[in-house]
């Protein structure tokens, strides 16, 4: 008797499975799909795009300990070498008491190591010649603080062994391309959506300098300053995010790795959802339809699949929680326009899919069939008839 009763069980879960609602799935109006379809296209080749005018104003560079400098002397070849800056950022000759030159150009090293020769009697007035000129700038490390992605100390203009080897053999100076203001705010992270751009400060040996490089990102003319070591740098919140800062560029970073869950059916692992590394690696500036694609999160059997529910796992760069998103697939491929629904994904995020309600009822009567085979079933009626 038990038999039959849990025979009539399956049959009714088999029959209430059949008479699920129907899942339809409707097709985007034409213009709106060839709107999406634009848009991905735009996003996935994201061509860089002609500045305006980028006219950078560098300033001059200044010395920081670890600078090699080059003196030449035409009255006395004795003091003739290439002199290091110390730490305390001095500069020492042989028998002559050290000169300070941190945070001082190469011609003003020039014209105040001659007047300290001068004084100390090594060298007389009327036929002073003195020559000193840079061989190596050396890495430099600055502090950046506020809206960036690593806020804290970097080093920068840090190069290999081989290049230094090379510099010191060469008396032809040196080009420190990666001792400037864009380097340090890069090796920090880069700059947030929601930094102030117009608002940075450089605080050198106490004194704040005030500076606009909002030309970095639109191409008009700015301010890329020259830093030496101990510089802070400090860049403000906006309190709001920026969509013109969500793209690649000098001082934002150009991609990074989120974290990517997706054990929807067919796959049981992200191996079988083809997750890799290069899934989880994606361009700055991508959304969240673009990572649920990448995380092979979208499309397949329209009847299963189009119900689908994804969960964002991000943290706030304002209050620093961490907040959870839910979103269905259906609903965010047609509200991909909008940012408070289809937001950017920022580095370190999590994105996680769950299957449909069909593939979940689906697998529920699968494993009641499991727990009660009908084929035992019968096999036990056919025994007590």
């Amino acid at each position: 008797m038990n038999s039959r009763v849990l025979l009539l069980i399956v049959l009714g879960l088999v029959s209430g499975c059949s008479n699920l609602g129907t899942v339809t799935y409707q097709s985007l109006p034409e213009k709106e799909y060839k709107e999406v379809e634009l848009a991905a296209m735009i996003a996935n080749i994201q061509k860089p795009q002609r500045p305006k005018t980028m006219n950078i104003v560098t300033g001059p560079m200044t010395i920081s300990p670890g600078d090699r400098i080059i003196v030449d002397i035409s009255q006395d070849e004795y003091f003739n070498g290439v002199y290091e800056v110390n730490l305390d950022g001095t500069l020492s000759l042989p028998f002559v008491s050290p000169l300070l030159v941190i945070g001082k150009t190469i011609h003003q090293i020039e014209r105040e190591l001659t007047q300290h020769l001068i004084n100390e009697n090594i060298l007389k007035r009327s036929n002073a010649v003195v020559s000193a000129r840079i061989q190596q700038w050396s890495a430099i490390r600055v502090l950046v603080s506020g809206a960036v992605f690593s806020p804290g100390a970097v080093l920068i203009n840090n190069r290999s062994i081989e290049h230094k080897s090379y510099l010191q053999k060469h008396k032809n100076g040196d080009a420190p391309f990666s001792r400037y203001l864009t380097t340090a705010i890069l090796s920090a992270g880069g700059v947030r959506p929601d930094a102030d751009l117009t608002r940075v400060t450089v605080i050198r040996n106490g004194k704040p300098i005030s500076l606009d490089i909002t030309g970095v990102v639109d191409g008009s003319q700015f301010q890329d300053l020259a830093l030496v070591a101990g510089d802070q740098v400090v860049i403000p919140s906006l309190g709001m995010t920026q969509n013109s800062l969500m793209r690649p560029s000098p001082i934002t970073p150009p991609g990074f790795q989120i974290f990517i869950s997706n054990l929807s059916t067919p796959a049981d692992n992200n191996a079988g959802a083809a997750i890799g590394e290069l899934s989880r690696s994606i361009p700055f500036g991508t959304r969240l339809l673009r990572g649920l694609i990448s995380a092979n999160c979208v499309g397949g059997t329209v009847s299963t699949n189009a119900s689908r529910v994804a969960i964002l796992v991000s943290t706030d760069p304002f209050t620093g929680q961490t907040r959870v998103i839910q979103r269905s697939i259906e609903e965010l491929v047609r509200n991909h326009n909008r940012d408070d629904f289809n937001p950017y994904l920022m580095p370190n995020d999590g994105i996680a899919c769950y299957d449909s309600n069909v593939t979940n009822v689906r697998d529920v009567a699968r494993s009641l069939s499991d727990i009660f085979n009908p084929l035992s079933i019968l096999s036990n009626i056919g025994k007590e008839d």
